[in-house]
């Protein structure tokens, strides 16, 4: 009985408060039903342990018990009273609530007790209403701290943030965790690669040899794909997007059907959000990134497509071919913002709001260049300013935990050597964005120079020379990729339409 009255008045205290004070929302008999049934049978700690952290609890003394159950059940220890005791001996907090009688008296409490999940998302929940409050209290006094010269946006995004994280994870801000989880989420990577085909971790590339180079675009990396206009960033990363909005479906659809032969319990409870990709264009409008995706699907050509060029045969209705092949890209979870002059904040906001609502899987950004810095001091400075959108744009990358792909211009020191290759010191304005990509890739199209350097018609022999090598490299794109981070970097060729803008694999075994 005293160990009772004690441990009421440690937790109940706030109860004593005046009327007037609000109280911290908290359930004492849920948190100690959730431990009692776990001493009772240490197998229930599976029906929360998903979702439900020692720091969930209100009770400081909770916390220490759930914490100490998991770590005997992780290491294959019965944890029940006995057990628990030596472990408790000399904390005097668990001693000043009865120790070992107490651990007992939860067990007693949770005799019969079978909806074990329910009161653990009981007391989830109302720990995801103290730290709404605790955000809530820190909006408040930074409001009353702003002396007006932070800008509107930036003091939106930093409470913005730390709601999505809370709705993210459970917690407003990222701490230590044990080395185990990220061993834990290592293995499972490994494991989904190889389940796959053993070459890819990632969202797929889409394309073969990129895809045995890179192992797919994986979470958390920002990718840089740079080249000089006119190369064809723009439609090399429609060509991601089309791609891993397929991998993506596929994933899903296989997922799901997995879940069915579960049931319909984990169906309800298990089951994830479909993925989705992110394509953030600052230089074209959707329409016209709309017009190079549905001439990728039809192989009809764009500027056509852009003029009602089509034609109409009884063997070709080019029309009907766009109305199918809207209605699959339709069906695709692709999402298209074309808001100009986004600042680095700004863009960050959307991909939380794309990743709360449906499940954003990789975002792509065209291009780096166009994006706003926040920081007053970093606009008065080109170099700072893409220092501190490249820092930004790895931070989406790592708080959303998806791969980010930031398409780049190029310097013009490229068009002044002899040999037109793109190398690292070319990225524009700043080094910072080689310091912060994990990749770094280049597109460069040989075709593209030498189709400048046609002779005039009176050389035949010259012409006759000029059209052999054309007719060679005409629909070949180099895909450097020069920074690698986490393997090793090469070059891959793929073929490219110039009248689609579609690029597809080289046939096996092409040199």
């Amino acid at each position: 009985m005293e160990a009772d009255k004690k441990i009421v008045s440690l937790s109940k205290a706030a109860d004593t408060a005046p009327a007037n004070i609000r109280k911290m929302p908290y359930n004492i008999e849920a948190e100690q039903y959730i431990i009692g049934s776990i001493l009772n049978n240490n197998e229930a700690i599976n029906k929360v342990a998903d979702f439900l952290l020692p720091d969930h609890f209100f009770e400081p003394i909770h916390q220490k018990i759930y914490q100490a159950i998991s770590n005997l059940y992780d290491k294959g220890i019965i944890a029940n009273p006995v057990t628990l005791k030596n472990h408790f001996n000399n904390d005097e907090a668990i001693e000043e609530v009865g120790g070992a009688n107490y651990l007992l008296k939860l067990c007693s409490l949770a005799s019969g007790i079978f909806n074990i999940r329910d009161y653990g998302l009981i007391a989830y929940n109302l720990f995801i209403s103290r730290s709404l409050i605790q955000v809530g209290e820190e909006i408040l006094e930074d409001a009353y701290k702003s002396t007006g010269e932070e800008q509107a946006s930036s003091q939106i995004e930093i409470p913005e943030g730390k709601l999505f994280s809370l709705a993210s994870t459970g917690y407003s801000e990222t701490n230590f965790s044990p080395a185990k989880i990220a061993l834990s989420n290592a293995l499972k990577v490994a494991d989904a690669a190889s389940k796959r085909d053993g070459s890819m971790s990632g969202v797929s590339t889409g394309f073969r040899d990129l895809n045995n180079l890179l192992g797919g675009f994986n979470k958390s990396d920002l990718i840089i794909l740079a080249a000089r206009p006119s190369m064809g960033k723009t439609a090399l990363a429609l060509n991601f997007a089309l791609q891993a909005a397929d991998h993506l479906k596929l994933e899903y659809n296989k997922l799901m059907d997995e879940y069915k032969n579960k049931g319909a319990e984990a169906m309800l409870e298990e089951a994830p959000k479909p993925g989705s990709i992110g394509v953030i264009s600052l230089e074209m409008s959707s329409e016209q990134l709309a017009t190079r995706l549905l001439s990728m699907k039809t192989d009809i050509n764009a500027s056509d497509i852009r003029r009602g060029k089509l034609s109409k045969t009884a063997h070709n209705d080019e029309f009907a071919k766009l109305v199918k092949a809207s209605a699959e890209l339709q069906d695709m979870p692709i999402f298209i913002d074309d808001t100009p002059a986004l600042s680095i904040s700004a863009i960050r906001t959307r991909a939380r709001r794309l990743k709360r609502k449906n499940n954003l899987e990789f975002l792509i950004i065209d291009y780096l260049q166009l994006i706003r810095g926040v920081n007053k001091k970093s606009q008065e400075s080109r170099v700072q300013e893409i220092s501190e959108i490249t820092m930004g744009l790895k931070a989406i990358a790592k708080e959303l935990d998806i791969p980010v792909l930031a398409l780049s211009q190029l310097s013009r020191q490229v068009e002044q050597r002899a040999d037109h290759r793109p190398q690292l010191s070319d990225l524009r304005e700043s080094g910072s964005i080689e310091q912060d990509a994990d990749i770094v890739m280049f597109i460069y199209r040989e075709a593209y120079y030498k189709e400048r350097l046609k002779p005039s018609g009176d050389d035949a022999q010259a012409m006759e020379k000029w059209q052999a090598e054309m007719e060679k490299i005409d629909r070949i794109s180099e895909i450097m990729i020069s920074k690698n981070r986490n393997g090793p970097i090469d070059n891959v060729l793929l073929v490219f339409d110039k009248n689609t803008t579609r690029f597809e694999d080289t046939p096996k075994g092409y040199q």
